[in-house]
């Protein structure tokens, strides 16, 4: 987890520099948001990228090993509703298990087409120990044995980060910091992703305070941090 109110205290501290302007806490909010989808989304992206370059030994110092590390902060598992709809805040679906008491049997997904051949075929039906499933949108379906449909589905997934909120309350027109539980929602993200967070948000309050010296400084520090890690 990294704590929203110190990502905001970094932003402000540098923005407030040589004057540059002030981020109030209502666009804090905005962007903070859109950095850390930014962030998140661009997980598989690197992802993909290093895992077509030979694997470093060492754990501490892999990029993959690192990138999974941060992935599975977001990584969940919850019942299919009615066995068939996919949790609202997946991202990415990972495995699909059917439920058969105490016993979890992993399906395999075949598209439409394999389905319509599979399902006809002696030798390769699914089986309750076997099952396979379809996906269309936000909706699955689970088969075993006769290619019955199996209800009892759970699922291993990426969810999407929850909204981020610096929480405030404003006294004597300032806004002072209210860190309850209601009101301040703070980042999913794996704690060495702040100083991440800070930059990506620079980067877009340079755009709302017009300063591309804000914008500049972000850019040279994050191009920075990405040498680091891929050096």
């Amino acid at each position: 987890m990294v704590f929203i109110d110190t990502v905001y205290q970094r932003v402000l501290a540098i923005t407030n520099k040589e004057q540059r302007g002030y981020i109030t806490p209502l666009e804090f909010n905005l962007l903070a948001n859109q950095a850390q989808l930014n962030i998140f989304e661009q997980y598989f992206y690197d992802k993909n990228q290093v895992e077509r370059r030979p694997s470093n030994d060492t754990d501490y110092s892999d990029v993959t090993h690192i990138l999974n590390e941060k992935i599975s902060v977001f990584e969940t598992r919850a019942m299919a509703v009615g066995g068939t709809e996919l949790p609202d805040d997946l991202y990415r679906l990972g495995s699909v298990f059917s439920i058969d008491g105490t016993n979890l049997y992993e399906a395999e997904y075949v598209d439409q087409k394999d389905w319509s051949y599979i399902r006809s075929s002696p030798l390769i039906r699914p089986t309750n120990t076997r099952p396979v499933y379809t996906r269309a949108g936000n909706s699955i379906m689970v088969f075993g044995s006769g290619n019955t449909q199996i209800l009892s589905v759970e699922c291993v997934y990426v969810k999407q980060p929850h909204k981020v909120e610096w929480g405030y309350d404003v006294v004597a027109e300032k806004a002072l910091y209210n860190g309850s539980a209601n009101r301040t929602f703070n980042f999913e993200h794996h704690p060495s992703e702040e100083t991440t967070l800070v930059l990506k948000i620079l980067e877009l309050a340079g755009v709302i305070l017009q300063d591309p010296g804000v914008i500049q400084y972000a850019d040279q520090e994050d191009t920075k941090r990405i040498q680091q890690e891929k050096a």
